[in-house]
């Protein structure tokens, strides 16, 4: 099959050993971002399946139209950037594993960098050593402080972990149905979603970005927070309300966020008002960017190829596709 990958800024997939999957496939790598729809059209004319780099290209019909050829898309976890219909209308199987028994520990680790960053100053502190200025204040210990968690999921629970290594006491809140889990599970559950926003140090965003979730972390919550509290968001920046972080940290409730994700990705505008604020560090979306991750992540996707290419598909999202006719080329 002709094979294309989307997104692969830093060229890594082909020294991965995953990579070796894709053998005895016509596999074309880009490693630039293009979201120029006539752009695309051109770049992947020839395209039987197409693998996607988690979400940094959108597939929507305008492109599906134009690409006559593609039989496949593959790729890993959610997928609010592909529309599934226009996938079906078009003889398009998308396939995606949802990785329900396996966190990412790559995610959770980079939640807990940050909230270290965060509450000891670290960028501050090795920006003030280099300019040779030593000290530039004081940090927090995390030990004996509160770590509120929002979303009762995988990588939540990962994060609850480490929490727990550092000494700190873990409250939560979720779904309905999430809460019930935590509770059954012996987990502290706060007694409303005011006491959550509210009480504790730190509050982390651990939830699925789908239509449900979309704003679900209002100005209201954020505004609830303490002035001293520090918001942490690896998840999805549209789990946040449109305009509130910014709003918030210039508000000063709460006083200090930490996030690896933006409305608008790549951005690349230092002047951009989130991300230039003081109170906020950020990193640039790289919860799931490790070797280790991506060998894995990875696996899956490539597998899902040579499970098509066999006629046993895996996988799939749109399964009804199987039934319709063979697409013209």
């Amino acid at each position: 099959m002709q094979v294309h990958i989307l997104d692969d800024w830093f060229d890594t997939l082909r020294g991965l050993p995953c990579f070796s999957l894709l053998d005895g496939h016509d596999v074309t790598v880009w490693t630039d971002h293009v979201e120029d729809a006539d752009t695309l059209a051109e770049r992947l004319a020839g395209a039987e399946a197409l693998i996607l780099f988690r979400e940094r290209t959108a597939v929507r019909r305008d492109l599906l139209e134009r690409l006559p050829r593609l039989r496949l898309i593959s790729q890993r976890s959610v997928y609010p950037h592909i529309d599934v219909a226009a996938c079906t209308d078009h003889g398009v199987l998308l396939c995606s594993n949802q990785h329900a028994g396996t966190p990412s520990y790559a995610a959770a680790e980079l939640t807990w960098a940050l909230i270290l960053a965060a509450m000891r100053q670290i960028p501050a502190q090795a920006a003030s050593v280099k300019a040779g200025r030593w000290q530039a204040g004081v940090g927090r210990t995390l030990r004996g402080r509160r770590l509120g968690l929002y979303g009762y999921g995988r990588i939540g629970r990962a994060v609850a972990g480490y929490a727990a290594a550092f000494g700190m006491d873990v409250v939560w809140w979720a779904s309905e149905e999430g809460r019930a889990r935590a509770a059954a599970d012996g987990a502290e559950v706060a007694e409303s979603r005011t006491a959550f926003f509210g009480e504790p140090d730190i509050v982390s965003l651990h939830i699925r970005l789908k239509p449900a979730t979309k704003g679900i972390v209002t100005a209201d919550d954020l505004a609830r927070m303490r002035g001293d509290a520090l918001l942490v968001n690896t998840s999805r920046a549209g789990l946040i309300a449109p305009g509130a972080l910014l709003a918030a940290l210039n508000a000063g409730r709460p006083g200090m966020a930490a996030i690896d994700v933006f409305d608008t990705e790549p951005l690349t505008d230092p002047d951009d008002p989130l991300l230039a604020h003081p109170n906020l560090i950020a990193t640039p979306h790289i919860g799931y960017v490790t070797e280790d991750e991506f060998d894995l992540q990875f696996a899956d996707i490539f597998d899902q190829v040579n499970a098509y290419a066999a006629g046993a598909p895996i996988h799939m999202i749109n399964p009804e596709v199987r039934k319709k006719p063979a697409r013209p080329t």
